[in-house]
């Protein structure tokens, strides 16, 4: 990566040109002015050093807005994005194939954390000694046996079909807590480590957000080493990095924890120490503080679907909790006073024994008050409980990187706020004082697209509004043969939109489609195939679906996705708003709200030729004084007020096929 003479924007406007190397290489590549303005703010930024918080609306392309500055200014850099298969696609996809458009010698790496790669000790003593639940845990284990000779990187991306929910998985991963470092027997072929040196000897790395927070919180995954040696980092969908880096930046205590270490504690007691210590009593005991302690967590909560968000205070005191993380602690005693005669005897017991003192102090500092600048609640799902104790905000720690030696950081998203200052983003990621830049999308949205609000039609808060956001989303699927996508706030209305919607489809032929019933990714691909299906999702849905062409032509959403005012996080940062003089209402609320909407919204129209309808199934966004300002926040579509407008539309898109 040899940088030519000339000022890198000038370079940069000469690779984005109609004779440029970009359409040399492919003549059918779209001319966008704003992703040349795009990439031109990012080479600014890389020259000067300085930060860019940049909204690029759908179809932008700013994956390419930032990576051609990235590869003609000849510096190292770091590319992080929200996913692991937005990694893949960065560095298997679009990397190679600018660098060969540019005729730049690039050496590229791709990092991930560490339950992404094979540790082959860990599939030597899960061959050895590990009891496998079910047949479907056997089978993938032959496979993982039979791919590790023959891989180079260790990826476990590699195998096909690879279920990451797989209880297998932890067996043949390593964690910073198990993993023994020099003291390994495989250390000299790890992949982790090869990962690490790959990345270190690179030009440019892609790596994603949860590995950039998770290493500055625990130092673990070589991102640190790899920071102060790069000039330019860029965060992909930026939109998701405070709520990644709130996660990774505060302390956890989960049961899944306790459990894991109690499964280690038997495996490697029976390895290397059988018949000197009770195994199996320390570890029956520290799994059924564990058990104990969820238990405690859920309290009156018998039965708990998806993902619940606890108060801290409901928990904290109760004589139930107090006991669970005292069973804990004392499990985790005598775990510790167990492994001091045996330490010497193999490497796993002098990590066991960290890993015992680090639970040890979580619990000890979950028994204690919270600092007042942190906020703390409890994650409850069906399988475990996780204890939660995180800063509200990224400002320190944000502030803290960008004290340091100066690179150029560039953030950009589709959705990072709805003003000029981009303050839903700035204020929170402590990135005030950036350069920011709003690039519209080069989409026609007046021509391609019709917004709708239906009225009348019921408020979210009355019993019958779920059933008739489902009985609308069948009057659009009927005029379109399905090609429709409803978006639930909640996981709790999704069966009662979904139950509505197929009773009033029964008699079309037209198959809808659940989020829950079918793995996600089986889900999108029936869906892509064009016709005859509506596709009901929620959460995980609103966010990385791309359907371009007439797939899909109408989005409903069900109501204003308004965050939860009983979150235990939402609260906290009212309560900072509120003491600071400000209006929670307007600036935390409305704001969240329009950056949601408008991902949800982004479902619609993914490219030049794409036509379609969008309802929102919620009359505030027409009534309430807000809702000017959320419709402001989304692509400027062409708004229908009329039911027969509407329903002429969707004839006009049907008659189209």
């Amino acid at each position: 990566m040899n940088p030519a003479a000339a000022p890198l924007p000038e370079r940069v406007a000469a690779a984005f040109a109609g004779d440029g190397p970009l359409v040399r290489h492919d003549p059918a590549l779209a001319q966008r002015e704003v992703q040349q303005r795009l990439a031109g703010e990012v080479a600014a930024a890389i020259e000067a050093r300085v930060a860019l918080v940049a909204e690029a609306g759908t179809g932008v392309g700013k994956t390419f807005a930032y990576l051609v500055p990235l590869l003609l200014a000849g510096r190292r850099a770091l590319v992080s994005t929200a996913t692991k298969a937005l990694q893949d696609q960065l560095y298997l996809r679009d990397l190679p194939w600018l660098a060969d458009a540019l005729g730049l010698p690039l050496r590229r790496a791709l990092l991930k954390g560490r339950a992404s790669y094979l540790c082959r000790h860990r599939l030597q003593q899960a061959r050895a000694s590990a009891t496998l639940a079910d047949r479907a845990s056997v089978r993938l284990l032959a496979r993982i046996e039979q791919w590790a000779p023959a891989t180079r990187s260790g990826d476990l991306a590699e195998l096909p079909g690879l279920d990451e929910r797989s209880p297998l998985l932890p067996l043949v991963t390593s964690t910073r807590d198990n993993c023994l470092g020099s003291d390994c027997p495989q250390w000299g072929s790890c992949h982790v480590m090869q990962a690490r040196r790959e990345a270190m000897a690179a030009d440019l790395v892609v790596i994603n957000h949860h590995l950039f927070f998770a290493d500055l919180a625990l130092r673990d995954s070589g991102v640190a080493e790899l920071l102060p040696t790069v000039d330019a980092v860029v965060f992909d969908e930026a939109h998701q990095l405070v709520e990644t880096g709130v996660q990774f930046l505060g302390r956890t205590l989960g049961t899944a924890q306790l459990l894991d270490t109690a499964r280690d504690l038997l495996a490697a007691g029976l390895q290397h120490a059988r018949g000197l210590r009770d195994w199996n009593a320390l570890a029956g005991a520290l799994q059924t503080a564990a058990r104990e302690l969820r238990l405690a967590c859920a309290g009156p909560l018998h039965e708990v679907r998806g993902l619940l968000k606890l108060r801290w205070r409901e928990r904290a005191g109760r004589p139930d909790l107090d006991a669970a993380l005292a069973a804990c602690a004392a499990a985790l005693d005598r775990g510790t006073q167990a492994l001091d005669d045996v330490e010497a005897m193999a490497p796993d017991f002098p990590r066991l024994r960290e890993r015992l003192e680090a639970l040890r102090d979580s619990v000890r500092r979950f028994g204690g008050p919270a600092p007042a600048d942190r906020v703390r609640w409890i994650d409850l799902s069906p399988q475990q409980a996780r204890l939660v104790e995180s800063p509200l905000d990224l400002r320190d720690a944000m502030a803290e990187q960008l004290a340091r030696a100066p690179k150029a950081w560039v953030f950009t998203s589709a959705t990072l706020g709805d003003d000029e200052r981009l303050s839903w983003f700035t204020r929170a990621a402590g990135l005030d004082d950036a350069r920011t830049l709003r690039a519209g999308s080069p989409f026609d949205y007046a021509a391609q697209a019709r917004l709708w609000v239906p009225l009348p039609f019921p408020l979210p808060n009355e019993a019958g509004h779920p059933a008739a956001v489902g009985r609308l989303a069948a009057r659009c699927a009927r005029e379109l043969d399905g090609r429709t996508f409803v978006l639930t706030t909640t996981l709790r209305v999704l069966p009662v939109i979904a139950e509505a919607l197929r009773a009033a489809l029964a008699d079309s032929g037209i198959e809808v489609l659940v989020q829950g019933d079918q793995p996600r990714r089986l889900l999108l691909e029936r869906f892509r195939r064009g016709h005859g299906c509506v596709l009901v999702g929620s959460q995980s849905f609103w966010e990385g679906i791309d359907v371009p062409g007439d797939a899909l032509q109408c989005v409903l959403i069900d109501k204003l996705p308004f965050p939860p005012p009983n979150d235990p996080l939402v609260e906290a940062r009212v309560q900072q708003i509120e003491a600071r003089g400000g209006r929670p209402f307007d600036e935390y609320f409305v704001a969240e709200t329009a950056v949601s909407l408008k991902q949800g919204a982004g479902r619609l129209i993914r490219s030049e030729s794409d036509r379609g309808l969008l309802v929102v199934c919620d009359p505030r966004l027409r009534r309430m004084g807000y809702g000017a300002r959320l419709r402001a926040a989304l692509p400027p579509m062409t708004e229908l007020g009329d039911e027969t407008a509407v329903f002429d539309w969707l004839a006009t898109l049907a008659a189209a096929h």
